[in-house]
């Protein structure tokens, strides 16, 4: 692609019927980059749903094999992007070009992922309970259940990502996958990337041979509400901010028909450092601890933004370590001029807290975020103060020092949902220490021993959620391959003749797909 046209995808064609045009900004600079967008207007809007609902049964129906074919494709468009691609991507966010290259590699990755999920089979969750004529005092019909798409899906494109959570990241990903059609509202701080990525999609669609409203994406502020609120959308997936995230729910929650929102909203990640791990390796823990809170300017959902301590000369040693570390760290370009406002606005209400002690980072001026670091009172923790368990989103975190265990526990229960939790420990002590685990498998999505938790691994075993306001629905997930069970929804067939029966729910199991029958599992025909 030489030249962007900033027109609305929909239905496989561009359309611009909008007077309002945007502009895409170099995130160092902030100057305009060339280019102008067309804001969808409300009845672009309504066309790209609309789109999306005629496409829907065409694809829905379409084998696992079909999909998987599309989905591959994607990823083969994706990796064959250029130079060029790689330096739009870099001027819109700041992110530099390798962080760019490995994000593009997560985000095929994440779709050739979902490919091999609908090639065995096992997203259909086929249950089979034969027919009892005999059965007394009353025979059991046949009963057949599987899963199917929800049906047309609204997707935001997340600040942070702009590739692996964007317009071909995972929520696409497992949206299509699904047999879900989707309409995606493009990030208005990476339009020029989204447009480069949306074109790679209808490369591979044409390619495939997929229904023209397979996948649509339009731009524009505002336009979001009348996405969430038309009728033919039948699910949101989002990942922003708790404010943002809550606004979709209210909007969804009260249409005549509510539907889902899977919002990925807010989570300061605690760790948790244990002070036998101090002792033997506490100049590490520090360096490693500042490194991850850092990395990327601290835009990481995933951000350490809480430590927390047990009362010891370990720990008193590490703080201090730990505050030479944050001092030391270089100052970073943010996304775009938002983020770092809304980073400053954040930095500036716990410097006026009464009850938080600044500890280190130099002061926050210029075009570029500081590291910074707070330490505060547990007793904050215990009186549920909001603005400790707030989000900052941005290089960070606040440290809290615990007398002993029993306050450890309580400080523990006044967490809010987390997407993660981390204990640093020495093999013995995380075996004294067990009850962590127990007390914060109730407050998250992932539990790490000895790591750090920027970094999400895209697998089977991956959870990416967590209780609210970590996310809108905790039982799922936004990374790996239970993303997808997010848009299916269970249909059950009572006494269908088998030539009716969807093909993983026949008797010949066509698929050679593993199906729960009669209570015990197996591939076999029937």
């Amino acid at each position: 692609m030489t030249r962007l046209s900033g027109h609305n995808y929909i239905g496989g064609a561009r359309s611009a019927l909008g007077e309002v045009q945007l502009h895409s900004l170099d995130a160092s600079s902030g100057q305009a980059l060339p280019g102008s967008f067309f804001q969808a207007t409300a009845a672009e809007v309504d066309a790209a749903a609309r789109a999306a609902a005629l496409a829907y049964p065409l694809y829905r129906n379409l084998s696992a094999e079909r999909r998987a074919q599309f989905l591959d494709a994607i990823a083969d468009e994706l990796d064959g992007l250029g130079d060029d691609f790689i330096a739009t991507v870099c001027r819109e966010t700041a992110l530099p070009a390798g962080r760019i290259q490995g994000e593009r590699g997560r985000t095929s990755g994440q779709l050739r992922l979902f490919a091999r999920v609908l090639r065995r089979g096992d997203f259909y969750a086929a249950r089979i309970d034969r027919a009892l004529p005999q059965r007394q005092p009353l025979p059991r019909p046949d009963l057949r259940q599987y899963h199917i798409g929800l049906g047309p899906v609204a997707v935001f494109g997340a600040s942070n990502f702009p590739l692996a959570f964007s317009t071909a990241g995972g929520d696409t990903a497992a949206a299509l996958a699904a047999g879900c059609p989707v309409v995606f509202k493009a990030h208005s701080g990476h339009m020029a990337t989204a447009e480069w990525v949306a074109d790679a999609i209808i490369r591979a669609a044409q390619r495939s041979g997929m229904p023209a409203g397979v996948f649509n994406m339009i731009y524009g502020a505002g336009v979001g509400e009348w996405l969430v609120k038309h009728p033919a959308i039948q699910a949101v997936g989002f990942t922003g901010s708790l404010k943002g995230g809550n606004a979709l729910c209210q909007m969804a929650a009260t249409r005549s028909q509510p539907i889902p929102v899977f919002a990925e909203m807010s989570s300061i990640n605690p760790v948790i450092l244990l002070p036998e791990a101090l002792r033997v390796r506490g100049s590490q823990i520090a360096a490693e601890l500042a490194g991850s809170v850092t990395l990327g300017a601290g835009q990481f959902c995933t951000n350490p933004g809480l430590i927390i301590g047990l009362r010891s000369p370990q720990f008193s040693a590490f703080l201090q370590q730990f505050s030479t570390q944050m001092d030391q760290q270089a100052p970073q370009t943010m996304l775009n001029s938002g983020t770092l406002v809304s980073y400053c606005q954040g930095l500036a209400a716990l410097h006026q807290h009464p009850r938080l002690r600044h500890l280190a980072g130099r002061p926050q001026q210029g075009a570029q975020a500081q590291a910074q670091l707070f330490q505060a009172d547990v007793s904050l923790l215990l009186e549920g103060d909001e603005l400790l368990q707030e989000e900052v989103f941005g290089p960070a975190s606040i440290v809290i020092e615990v007398a002993d265990q029993r306050e450890l526990a309580a400080a523990l229960q006044g967490l809010r949902g987390q997407l993660t939790a981390t204990l640093i420990g020495e093999e013995q002590e995380l075996l004294e220490h067990r009850w962590l685990s127990e007390v914060l498998q109730e407050k998250v999505g992932r539990l790490l021993l000895n790591g750090y938790p920027t970094g999400v691994e895209v697998c089977d075993a991956m959870v990416h959620g967590g209780p609210y306001p970590a996310t809108s629905d905790a039982r799922g997930t936004s990374v790996g391959s239970l993303a997808i069970a997010r848009f299916l929804r269970p249909v059950c067939f009572q006494n269908y003749p088998d030539a009716l029966l969807p093909e993983a729910l026949r008797n010949a199991n066509p698929l050679g797909i593993r199906r729960l029958v009669d209570g015990e599992m197996s591939n076999a025909t029937l």
